[in-house]
Parts: C-alpha cells; sequence; structure tokens
C-alpha cells in the first residue's frame, strides 16, 4: 500500500474531493485526521472511513479550533505526513454586485485560512512530509463573477511555491492539485436540483476536451500520487485534473466541426 505507515490531515474532509480523498488514503494504509464544519456530515464520513480515522468539527476561519484539531489527531495518530488543505467554499462576485464582506470572505476561507492550516499543521510535520493545496482552473480561465475566487486560487499557487522554499530545507515539499469542473457538492447553490445538474453538466462538458465533468475520485488519485512517495522529486508543481480545459481549451466539443 503506497501510504503504509503514514498519517494524513485532510480540511473538509467530510464531503466532495475531501471525503474521497479520505476514502482513498485509509484504502492506502494511512491514518487520517478529517476537519469540517458540520458535525453530521462528519460523523458520517467517520463511520464510512472507520477506525483509522478521526474525524473533528473545525471551521478552517477558526484558527484556534484548527489548531486543536491538528494537535488531537497527532496526539492520537502521531505526527502527520500528509496535509491536503482541501476547504473552501464558491463564491460569486460580479463588478458592481459584490458587497465587501461578501469578497471578503471568500478571501479569509480560500487562502488566508489555506496559510494558516499549513502553519498550524508545520510543528506537528514529520520530515520530508507532503503538503498539498486546492487550486483550480478558475484561477486562469478568467471566468466573469469570479474575481474573489480567482485571486485566492491564483494566491494559492503562489504561496505554495513561497512555503515549498521555506520548507524545503525539512525536505517537505508543497504542491498544487488544481481541479476543473468536477461531480462535487460545490455545485449545490448554483444547481439544487437533479434537473438543474443534468442541464448544468450537459453545459459545461462542451467546454472540455474530454467531454465530460471529472469526478472526485479522479481528483483523489492525484492527490494520492502527491501524498506518496512516487512524486518525492515533485516541489512546487501545480497539476491541473480537468479533462484539458486548461491546457487544449480549443479541442472541447463545442469548437469541433458537427
Amino acid at each position: 500500500m503506497r501510504l503504509a505507515n503514514k498519517t494524513a490531515l485532510i480540511t473538509g474532509g467530510n464531503s466532495g474531493i475531501g471525503l474521497a480523498t479520505a476514502k482513498l488514503f485509509v484504502a492506502e494504509g494511512a491514518k487520517v485526521v478529517i476537519t469540517g464544519r458540520n458535525q453530521k456530515t462528519l460523523d458520517a464520513a467517520a463511520q464510512i472511513l472507520g477506525p483509522n480515522a478521526l474525524a473533528f468539527v473545525a471551521d478552517t476561519n477558526d484558527v484556534a479550533a484548527t489548531e486543536s484539531a491538528i494537535r488531537k489527531g497527532a496526539e492520537k495518530f502521531g505526527k502527520y505526513d500528509i496535509v491536503f488543505a482541501n476547504a473552501g467554499i464558491p463564491g460569486n462576485t460580479p463588478i458592481g454586485g459584490t458587497t465587501l464582506e461578501a469578497f471578503e470572505s471568500v478571501i479569509r476561507t480560500n487562502l488566508t485560512s489555506v496559510f494558516f492550516t499549513v502553519q498550524s499543521a508545520v510543528p506537528h510535520l514529520n520530515d520530508r512530509a507532503s503538503i498539498i493545496l486546492n487550486g483550480s482552473v478558475i484561477s486562469v480561465l478568467g471566468n466573469p463573477g469570479y474575481s474573489a475566487y480567482a485571486a485566492t486560487k491564483a494566491g494559492v499557487r503562489a504561496m505554495s511555491r513561497v512555503m515549498a522554499s521555506e520548507l524545503s530545507p525539512r525536505g517537505i515539499r508543497v504542491n498544487v492539485v488544481s481541479p476543473g469542473a468536477a461531480k462535487t457538492p460545490i455545485w449545490n447553490g448554483a444547481a439544487p436540483t437533479a434537473e438543474a445538474f443534468a442541464a448544468l453538466d450537459q453545459r459545461i462538458s462542451r467546454s472540455i476536451p474530454l467531454g465530460r465533468l471529472g469526478e472526485a475520485e479522479e481528483v483523489a488519485k492525484t492527490v494520492l500520487f502527491l501524498a506518496s512517495d512516487d512524486s518525492s522529486n515533485v516541489q512546487s508543481a501545480e497539476i491541473f485534473v480537468d479533462g484539458g480545459g486548461t491546457g487544449s481549451p480549443a479541442g472541447a466539443p463545442i469548437y469541433r466541426a458537427a
């Protein structure tokens, strides 16, 4: 197993990509500490993950709660070998229709909290640990209405490189996984019903070269690669898991001849 005798921390590990990654990590032999804001979904996730997982309620915006959860996890399972700073929120912030509060909420959750998650974890990390930050294709695509979200994910990329410079003396690697559109609960607000999601899926898939939305499990497998010793010489990288949406957009179905 690729993560035998390793301990991992996953923020937002109670749903979507975080939960898919937690499942995969446990299957690969890791002990996993997950955090999230919702006690009910955390309890459900813990039941799915079994005895090699711990779940703590901790909003990443609450630095003290995050520090406490990280410390308790380390006391139970030992120092961490992996950190997946996954937790984040969507946010539509169009010019002319955005409040300061809404803009700053996205920045705080998706950027500031990522920094403080890593800072809180570093004293509890083994040397040669792996840190993976969750980015997004939105950081490069220029999607209308997503200024704050795009800024946070571009910030995550830049921040990861600084973190890698600071932590390289300990052999700690810092990399970014950047998902494209994937089937996760992040769409619940934009597409709250099955019919609405099907329509959204069909529309977005036309802009993806591989012609479909990704799966959370596909992102999780990339996180597993970055977490494992298979990527032992990968430092400061960003891997896009987006069906070609950023690298070869002209290959999408919408541009193909009928």
